[in-house]
C-alpha cells in the first residue's frame, strides 16, 4: 500500500461494510473485525468504492450492513488514503469509531443472481 494525498474535495462520508448487524445500540468504541485488528486500521470506503469492495470481499455473501460515518469527525492525521490494488485513495482509519461518528446504518440484500453493483446502483442518494 502506498500512501496518497487525500482527495480534494474530501467526501462528507466514509463507509464501513460489516458482514453482520452492528451492535444495538452502537457502542462508544465499535468492535473491530479480525481483519481491522490484524492490519492495525479500520478498512473504510468512499461511496463509489462500495460496489467494488462488496464485489471483491463479499461476493459470496447475500447480505451485509453499511455504516455511514461522518469523515469530519476524525482527526485528519488518523485517516490515511492508501492505494490498494490500483484503487485510488482507500480511506483507512488508524484508530476507531463509535456511536458519535455513525450517521446511519442500513442492511443490503441481494437476490439470486444479482450482483452487488446492481443492488447498490439504486442507492446513490444514500451513498453520497
Amino acid at each position: 500500500m502506498a500512501p496518497l494525498p487525500p482527495p480534494s474535495p474530501l467526501p462528507e462520508f466514509v463507509y464501513k461494510i460489516a458482514p453482520t448487524a452492528p451492535p444495538d445500540p452502537i457502542p462508544e468504541q465499535y468492535p473491530l473485525s479480525e481483519l481491522d485488528q490484524q492490519d492495525g486500521f479500520v478498512h473504510l470506503s468512499v461511496s463509489w468504492q462500495i460496489p467494488i469492495t462488496a464485489g471483491l470481499f463479499f461476493k459470496d455473501t447475500q447480505s451485509f450492513y453499511i455504516l455511514k460515518l461522518r469523515l469530519a469527525n476524525f482527526d485528519p492525521s488518523a485517516v490515511k488514503w492508501d492505494e490498494v490494488d490500483g484503487t485510488n485513495g482507500c480511506p483507512h482509519l488508524y484508530g476507531n469509531f463509535g456511536v458519535k461518528d455513525v450517521v446511519a446504518v442500513r442492511e443490503f440484500r441481494r437476490g439470486e443472481g444479482q450482483s452487488w453493483e446492481e443492488v447498490l446502483e439504486g442507492e446513490k442518494g444514500w451513498l453520497e
